[in-house]
């Protein structure tokens, strides 16, 4: 008898019961739809957690299942955050621009109010002509693509030459952190078409929606980005299933007996590596939109380390792992570092949080690298788990048995 996908994979199902269970919940209780007794600023909070989650699932497939430890997808994040936002800079400025025109004796025409919203845009810079980039930014149409797109490409063409030269472990690590740095020196130039160090703002304003509440968009971006992760985890459980899922483990556990086997190798981490990318865009480009602004500074290799201690902290190698750990340090981070933590005393000395959050991150994953490889994740393994019967079928512990193999 054949058994459905969730049916075989009960952790996926209990993920997706325990996050519509807590969307349900944030939603009855936010300001938006219920009864207001989460304030809408949270309820932000919230949503770029979860868009956070899906990057370090990502992350966790890249490094977790397929051993490579990428330092340059929130490089991958942030492009996907620039593709969004620069769709929505243009409709929320070309607005601003067609009513500040509405008086005029004579209707402006299209390539004057063109010209209005790229001044606007670029004056900061001391320009007043839309880039090339800005191409496609007028239509959403055209532009949203872009979020799939460039850093899918851009993630193909730089796994194509490393992985064809068989860079791996810490030399891959490295070329990925250079990329990422190198694309973030870039973009602090103003001439770099994305206004250098000022970056896009005023991305929360949804075009056509500017008497919406802010209370009311928080909680559709908070839907959205559950939906997005639910999707995102169940693509990446699919994935990671099956004969391709085992590939991947192999790759990770020993690449060279796998290649032995005849197995394309190369081909296998460079889906993997095109594939994370293009998610961690995606999550991107939801995130941004709630945060309201991007600049370059999003895109320090900083940012990516961080990301391999959230996934480290909950468990790599399981999908679940890498959202427990990706929601706990940021919420945790949101608590130490907005102030919330009450400073303690010392009489020579006054711990304050927000100094000290990094060092207590850093000490963090160097304790669970330690004491606890598996992470939070891990706790999950003491709980009891069905019982097995029937014969192994193979020579390790854990293999299949016949009762599950007539299953």
């Amino acid at each position: 008898m054949t058994r459905t996908f969730l049916a075989r994979n009960p952790s996926t199902l209990w993920f997706l019961l325990v996050l519509a269970l807590f969307t349900l919940g944030v939603t009855v209780l936010a300001e938006g739809f219920g009864i207001g007794l989460i304030p809408t600023a949270f309820v932000k909070v919230l949503g770029k957690t979860l868009c956070l989650c899906l990057v370090a699932l990502a992350m966790d497939l890249i490094w977790g299942y397929t051993g490579i430890l990428s330092l340059g997808h929130m490089a991958f994040f942030a492009i996907g955050g620039y593709m969004t936002g620069m769709w929505l800079m243009y409709a929320r400025t070309e607005e601003i621009v067609v009513q500040a025109l509405a008086g005029s004796p004579i209707p402006p025409t299209p390539e004057e109010v063109a010209q209005g919203v790229a001044t606007q845009i670029f004056g900061v810079v001391g320009g007043s002509d839309l880039p090339v980039v800005w191409t496609f930014a007028h239509s959403a149409f055209l532009q949203l693509p872009l979020v799939l797109i460039v850093p899918g490409v851009l993630a193909l063409v730089f796994g194509w030459l490393a992985f064809r030269a068989r860079v791996n472990g810490v030399y891959l690590s490295i070329l990925t952190q250079a990329m990422t740095l190198a694309l973030a020196l870039y973009l602090f130039q103003n001439d770099s078409g994305l206004r250098g160090n000022n970056g896009l703002s005023g991305l929360q304003n949804l075009p056509g929606l500017a008497d919406v509440p802010q209370s009311t968009l928080s909680i559709l971006f908070f839907l959205a980005s559950a939906l997005l992760l639910a999707v995102g985890y169940l693509l990446l459980a699919w994935v990671t299933s099956g004969k391709f899922g085992s590939a991947l483990r192999a790759i990770r556990d020993d690449e060279q007996r796998l290649r032995f086997l005849g197995y394309p190798v190369e081909g296998y981490k460079l889906f993997v590596f095109t594939l994370t990318a293009m998610v961690a865009a995606v999550a991107g480009a939801f995130y941004y939109p709630q945060a309201g602004i991007i600049n370059p500074a999003e895109l320090a290799p900083i940012a990516s380390i961080y990301l391999a201690v959230w996934v480290a902290i909950g468990g790599r190698g399981r999908l679940y792992g890498a959202v427990i750990g990706a929601a706990f340090v940021s919420l945790l981070s949101s608590w130490f570092t907005g102030g919330m933590a009450p400073a303690i005393p010392l009489g020579f000395y006054t711990i304050k949080w927000v100094d000290w959050w990094t060092v207590l991150l850093g000490l963090a994953f160097v304790l669970v690298t330690l004491f606890a490889p598996r992470g939070i994740g891990g706790l999950f393994d003491r709980l009891p788990s069905p019982r097995r019967h029937g014969a192994q079928l193979g020579p390790d512990d854990g293999a299949l048995r016949e009762k599950e193999a007539d299953a």
